[in-house]
């Protein structure tokens, strides 16, 4: 019988698929830092583009291509989201997504994204798209849009936003990480 491995001995793998509002501040890396901080030893990957959804994903051989043969523990679902286009293309892209991971046998969170600023009335409808996809296929859901405005208003010193003010800063890009890394469960590993 072998022996129960501590947490210095958990070895992971991350592949995060999206856009700019995952590589932004290098995101994948403000995880990863996270997960070294708790003893997991985590590997992450990239698959992003500026500007495209899942669709675009959904449609490149490589998406395929990493998840069936990257042995990944995650797999993170992040779609456009300034405009977020018509839920029936993110929903069909979702669908081979999901159907490569869940074939993989990793586990699948969708990366909910905020709005832009001085467009907050719109994170409803944003969270309620990735609720039902995540619902639908029965994974994660990192709710960050919903955190990102929760911690503006409990927190207005603090600017999430990057100049462009779509984008995240530094301090966003750190929220996003920490609300992953939370959604996975990591802390109690």
């Amino acid at each position: 019988m072998s022996p129960i491995p501590t947490q210095e001995e958990i070895h992971m793998r991350t592949l995060f698929i999206g856009n700019s509002h995952t590589y932004y501040n290098d995101m994948p890396a403000l995880f990863r830092d996270l997960c070294t901080a708790r003893g997991i030893d985590m590997q992450v990957t990239m698959l992003t583009k500026g500007g495209m959804g899942l669709d675009y994903h959904a449609e490149n051989e490589q998406t395929r291509f990493n998840i069936l043969f990257g042995n990944y523990d995650f797999v993170i679902l992040q779609h456009v989201a300034h405009p977020m286009g018509e839920f029936e293309v993110m929903e069909a892209a979702a669908d081979t997504i999901m159907q490569w991971i869940r074939q993989a046998g990793s586990k699948a969170c969708f990366y909910m994204t905020w709005t832009k600023e001085g467009d907050e009335a719109s994170q409803p409808e944003m969270s309620a798209r990735y609720r039902r996809l995540a619902e639908k296929y029965g994974c994660l859901l990192a709710p960050v849009g919903e955190k990102w405005w929760e911690h503006i208003h409990a927190h207005p010193e603090v600017d999430l936003f990057y100049q462009d003010r779509r984008h995240a800063s530094l301090e966003g890009s750190k929220l996003i990480a920490q609300t992953i890394f939370d959604t996975l469960g990591l802390a109690s590993e």
